[in-house]
């Protein structure tokens, strides 16, 4: 049986984890578009991730002040 990871827990939240990753994706400069991105390499799609953890991680901090 698959155990996806990658699944949204809250329905909800969908769209709004869109919109994050489609801003992510222009502050890294990655031209992401809606539906299949898989043209794109490990590299950009790695960025996009990295720069979604990155400002999650400073709106925490921002939190803990």
């Amino acid at each position: 049986m698959s155990n996806r990871s990658n699944r949204v827990l809250v329905p909800q939240a969908k769209e709004g984890l869109n919109r994050f990753k489609m801003e992510a994706a222009r502050e890294v400069g990655v031209s992401l578009k809606e539906g299949y991105n898989g043209d794109l390499t490990s590299r950009e799609n790695g960025s996009v991730g990295g720069q979604m953890v990155k400002r999650m991680v400073e709106a925490y901090e921002q939190g803990l002040k």
